[in-house]
């Protein structure tokens, strides 16, 4: 009866998605290869519609810098905007610049400041976030839209449910940022109780490259760098 029920054209309906799970684990496969040869790296999120000349891309080129001047390499999501002025600040610092690039039918294409041996391209978002998390030894979170947003509060979850291992996230532009965090700490902290104090202590408000670096140099003084899963 419960059958019977269903939509019409349901039953109608012929998929592959077995098979898929082959495509799957061959990014899986071929993203662990390459990203565990890279080193330590710190991820830059942030909106693929940022402008070159607007204030925020180039403060991303600038942080890139300073990040790989301190020794880490730079992973962006390998397409424009903030993207690519993490990935160009890691390349004019001669730093190691990686791309973990996704298939749109819109905004996204490879920026031309990935190293050739180090731009990875990914069919399924949930491939590619993994990546970022197990690879990263931080989160600088520059202005965005919902991409962005996703990935920051994914790894603030898997981070207080003990899924990864704990590291800094650093949101970037306080004009951006304050407004969240202020309904974060008084809303869900305070009013509802749905998160705890602890939940948000690994997050840092910063505007500046020299703040961003300090989190990351005073982090790791007590902390190993290592794959966080």
């Amino acid at each position: 009866m419960r059958n019977e029920n269903r939509p019409k054209g349901w039953n109608e309906i012929k998929t592959n998605d077995s098979w898929a799970i082959f495509k799957i684990v061959g990014e899986f496969v071929n993203g662990f290869e390459k990203m565990s040869q890279i080193g330590p790296c710190v991820s830059i999120f942030g909106s693929a519609r940022t402008k070159p000349d607007e204030k925020y891309y180039q403060l991303a080129v600038d942080i890139a810098e300073k990040i790989t001047d301190n020794g880490y390499g730079v992973i962006t999501g390998g397409g424009p905007g903030i993207m690519e002025a993490g990935n160009k600040g890691a390349h004019l610092s001669g730093g190691t610049s990686v791309g973990l690039n996704i298939d749109l039918p819109f905004e996204q294409h490879d920026n031309p400041y990935i190293d050739s041996d180090k731009s990875l391209d990914f069919d399924y978002f949930f491939v590619r976030k993994v990546m970022f998390v197990k690879y990263s030894q931080g989160f600088v979170v520059m202005p965005g839209g919902f991409g962005t947003l996703d990935e920051l509060f994914e790894a603030i979850t898997l981070i207080q449910t003990h899924k990864i291992q704990k590291f800094p996230i650093i949101l970037v532009g306080t004009d951006f940022w304050s407004g969240l965090m202020d309904w974060v700490k008084s809303t869900l902290l305070k009013t509802f109780s749905t998160i705890s104090p602890g939940d948000i202590d690994l997050i840092h408000l910063v505007d500046t490259p020299e703040e961003v670096i300090k989190v990351l140099n005073d982090f790791y003084d007590k902390y190993e760098l290592s794959p966080n899963f």
